[in-house]
């Protein structure tokens, strides 16, 4: 996924963009990077983040900075931010989101005689195409609009300008992009969770396809937001730290009601409730609440020596760091029935062999409850569950095991009223060894987020979208 952070203020603002940035490091694995103006100019810098911390990268070099305007990025995927020479003038830019169509648009640029000299594991830098289809109009506002016309998938992003910073939200603001100011300061970023220890106060959201220009003295819309808003539910879910606000809601407290509402419709005789760490607490701490049992932490993530597992790329190494984080606490597992909560089950490798380790360690019942319905559709519009094979999908793994081909009757695998879900539920619950099985209805969910299901992004779950 990724997330960023832009400050502009009539002080400096390295530091604020720094710590601001290195809040966002749970959305991200492969590169960080920093860009500012200066009155000497634009300076940027880029660091591999894959085998260490953002703050670690840049902290030693942080006096070789300075500027009133900077823009910091945690990627997923390409190197950022980069610096753009340009008609419209020099400017930075970073950007969050999957453009689904990145090959024809890279072919329509290479048909006009343009050329790229940024490359990423996708061929094309996807934040270059981003700045080229900007450049393709006479001023940034409508370069913008250029953008979100011409991309299919979704793309939020920062222009750092000698004149001020550019916020742009993506069309149906699947992605968050939220104001903050301070006395002399304003900021924009992808997460709140960094606002209160920069002694930022949230401001308000910008919307789906709105357009905010930042100077130090404040900040002005260049595009209204757009009616439609189909922001991913997932930030609730899994992705958002808990101290962060979307919309208004906050991450923790939803993760309760998540909880709150697993325990609701589960009816099995337990000894206690537990949470997969780190996502999976909250969910667990809500079912514990409501139905009034206790919770424990039968596992515990060891962090010193392992760098952040939010997504890496490599099977094997997803493994191990599956296994290695999570360290199982024994004393507390022999004899016990037990309920374990957790976002989401994707692929299910960390589930089908800590399953096996508790059962081992004395166990003697394992129910599982994830807190969103079972991922039948690959992500469109971020890069989370997506992949080269839906097989890779547990969902889809075991509608293949009931069809014989993994892409028959979606929609009735979708529906938890249908007793094809049900099938598919009980073959993911025979393979990964559970006990019992009971994922979180979508309705249930999307009560639990309090948002209008249109406005939020279900794709994942029923396969439902606007483009």
């Amino acid at each position: 996924m990724g997330g960023f952070f832009g400050s502009i203020s009539k002080a400096d603002v390295v530091k604020d963009v720094f710590y601001g940035t290195d809040y966002n490091s749970h959305l991200g694995t492969k590169r960080g990077g920093m860009a500012f103006h200066n009155k000497n100019g634009f300076i940027k810098s880029i660091r591999n983040i894959e085998n260490s911390y953002f703050r670690n990268k840049f902290e030693s070099d942080l006096h070789k900075y300075s500027g009133n305007s900077g823009i910091g990025v945690i990627s997923d995927t390409e190197a950022q931010p980069i610096i753009i020479n340009s008609h419209l003038g020099v400017f930075g830019i970073v950007t969050v989101g999957r453009i689904k169509n990145i090959l024809e648009l890279s072919e329509r640029a290479l048909k006009q005689g343009r050329h790229f000299s940024e490359t990423s594991t996708s061929s094309t830098n996807p934040s270059e195409l981003i700045a080229m289809l900007i450049n393709e109009e006479d001023s940034y506002e409508s370069g913008i609009e250029n953008v979100f016309n011409r991309i299919q998938g979704s793309c939020s992003f920062l222009l750092l300008t000698e004149k001020g910073i550019y916020a742009a939200r993506d069309k149906l603001g699947r992605t968050s992009i939220i104001i903050g100011k301070k006395e002399g300061a304003y900021c924009v970023s992808s997460e709140t969770s960094c606002f209160p220890n920069l002694d930022f106060e949230t401001d308000r959201d910008i919307g789906p396809g709105e357009i905010i220009f930042f100077t130090a003295e404040g900040y002005e819309q260049r595009k209204p937001p757009n009616e439609k808003m189909q922001i991913c539910a997932f930030l609730w879910v899994y992705y958002g730290y808990p101290s962060s606000n979307y919309e208004g809601i906050n991450v923790e407290d939803c993760r309760y009601r998540c909880g709150a509402t697993l325990a609701k419709n589960d009816d099995v005789e337990l000894d206690y409730v537990s949470g997969i760490p780190d996502s999976g607490i909250a969910h667990a701490i809500g079912y514990s609440n409501y139905k009034k049992i206790p919770y424990k932490r039968a596992y515990v993530k060891y962090t010193p020596t392992w760098p952040r597992s939010f997504m890496p790329q490599n099977q094997e190494m997803r493994n191990l760091v599956a296994k290695m984080k999570l360290i199982p606490n024994k004393k507390l597992i022999e004899g016990k029935k037990i309920v374990f909560c957790d976002d989401s089950i994707v692929r299910g490798t960390q589930f089908q062999d800590n399953v096996k380790i508790l059962f081992e360690y004395g166990a003697k019942e394992v129910h599982v409850r994830p807190a969103c319905p079972t991922l039948i559709y690959p992500c469109e519009f971020l890069n989370f569950s997506n992949s080269r094979s839906t097989l890779d999908l547990a969902g889809r793994k075991a509608i293949m095991e009931i069809e014989g081909v993994e892409d028959n009757n979606l929609e009735d695998y979708a529906n938890p009223d249908n007793e094809k879900c049900h099938m598919m539920v009980e073959k993911i619950r025979e393979r990964l060894g559970m006990s019992s099985l009971k994922f979180q209805r979508l309705d249930d969910l999307v009560e639990a987020i309090g948002l209008p299901k249109e406005k939020l992004c279900t794709h994942c779950w029923d396969g439902s979208s606007y483009y």
